[in-house]
């Protein structure tokens, strides 16, 4: 291939890439798709898949192509599905309009699909060629990847931190450690993640909303509080703070009347476990896949991040330093118990913004270096 063809396709899957990302936290359980179609060096159809249950990128792509798609190049950023779900398949309708010759950035590891939708392509004589911005293609999928390999959802866990790693001041309080531009960050990130997930003991400190503000058309995440015992009070914030579903995840030393009244809310579930003090987080990451969410924003506390972090559950750190100190203040991984430093988590894929005068690390923990 030419240097110049090269570059021109990278161009169109890279424009695909941004497409698929305008649907952000709205398409689970389905991954981000779009999708561009070429024609004579003339993009003629755009299209990505909005929401589960209605129409994949490519049929919106070839709806805005229409008659110029016969013989045309499409470019897509997941394989064309291949089988019957709530919408037909997009590799029937790809076959349909006669297309020339599809560009995937990667196959679709979901069982239904896997190789089946480019071998019907390839079957009905459409060239296909595939791993154009793969390593772009699998980031911005991490999500629904994770859930098909596994069962269970992709976990960030965002923290704000003093200089000296402290998450408060030694009395709990900690508005505000970053500034506001890092704030606005987080809702954002609240925007387009499923779950925002803390422990109780946030609710009882803080008192917050979990709610997704100063994001224009944004939305609020399912808030998911897990509370063993059942010990935030009944006029907490986040239990009528949103239209949004809130899930308390308790245990059977949940007293039984305080969840029934609970469940006569409106918006609240309460998921209750056989365990006697603690919620089984492997029982808990599974039962939120179950419920179509591919992706949980884990923002605290300390003591529910470390266990978290300790059964491996957690795919993505988030840290926000900001230039202070707070001296003898609560960890971001208090529930994380290790006896040698050879326990401890390598962090890959490092990278470091700055935001105003915080400094955001974002990386993922490497448990397959982590010999213990």
């Amino acid at each position: 291939m030419d240097q110049d063809k090269f570059y021109r396709e990278q161009k169109y899957m890279q424009r695909a890439l941004e497409l698929s990302q305008l649907a952000l936290g709205r398409t689970s359980p389905n991954p981000l798709v779009g999708c561009v179609i070429v024609r004579n060096g003339e993009v003629v159809g755009e299209g990505f898949h909005h929401k589960a249950g209605t129409p994949h990128a490519e049929v919106h792509a070839l709806l805005a192509a229409g008659e110029k798609a016969k013989g045309a190049e499409v470019y897509v950023t997941l394989e064309p599905c291949s089988h019957y779900g709530r919408t037909p398949p997009c590799a029937d309708a790809l076959i349909q309009a006669e297309v020339k010759r599809v560009i995937v950035a990667m196959t679709d590891p979901n069982p239904l699909v896997s190789g089946q939708g480019i071998e019907k392509l390839r079957n009905a004589g459409i060239e296909v060629e595939i791993g154009l911005l793969a390593d772009e293609a699998k980031k911005v999928n991490e999500a629904f990847l994770k859930v098909i390999s596994t069962g269970m959802p992709f976990v960030l866990y965002k923290a704000a931190l003093t200089l000296d790693g402290k998450t408060a001041v030694e009395s709990g309080d900690s508005k505000w450690i970053t500034s506001e531009v890092s704030r606005h960050h987080v809702h954002e990130l609240r925007n387009i993640y499923d779950v925002i997930m803390v422990g109780s003991q946030t609710i009882l400190q803080d008192n917050p909303q979990l709610t997704c503000r100063y994001i224009e058309n944004g939305r609020d995440p399912v808030r998911l509080i897990v509370d063993g015992m059942l010990s935030i009070p009944p006029n907490a914030e986040v239990l009528n703070s949103s239209s949004s579903p809130c899930i308390l995840a308790t245990t059977m030393a949940a007293d039984s009347a305080k969840i029934l009244s609970l469940k006569n809310k409106p918006n609240i579930e309460v998921w209750q476990y056989d365990s006697k003090r603690n919620v089984p987080l492997i029982e808990l990451m599974r039962d939120i896949v179950k419920k179509g969410w591919n992706s949980v924003l884990l923002e605290g506390g300390g003591n529910l991040a470390g266990k978290m972090l300790q059964e491996k559950f957690i795919d993505k750190l988030e840290f926000i330093f900001a230039p202070k100190l707070a001296g003898s203040g609560p960890s971001p991984l208090s529930g994380l118990h290790l006896t040698r430093m050879a326990q401890s988590f390598p962090i890959k894929g490092l990278t470091l913004n700055n935001l105003a005068d915080d400094y955001h690390f974002t990386g993922y923990p490497d448990y397959d270096a982590n010999f213990k």
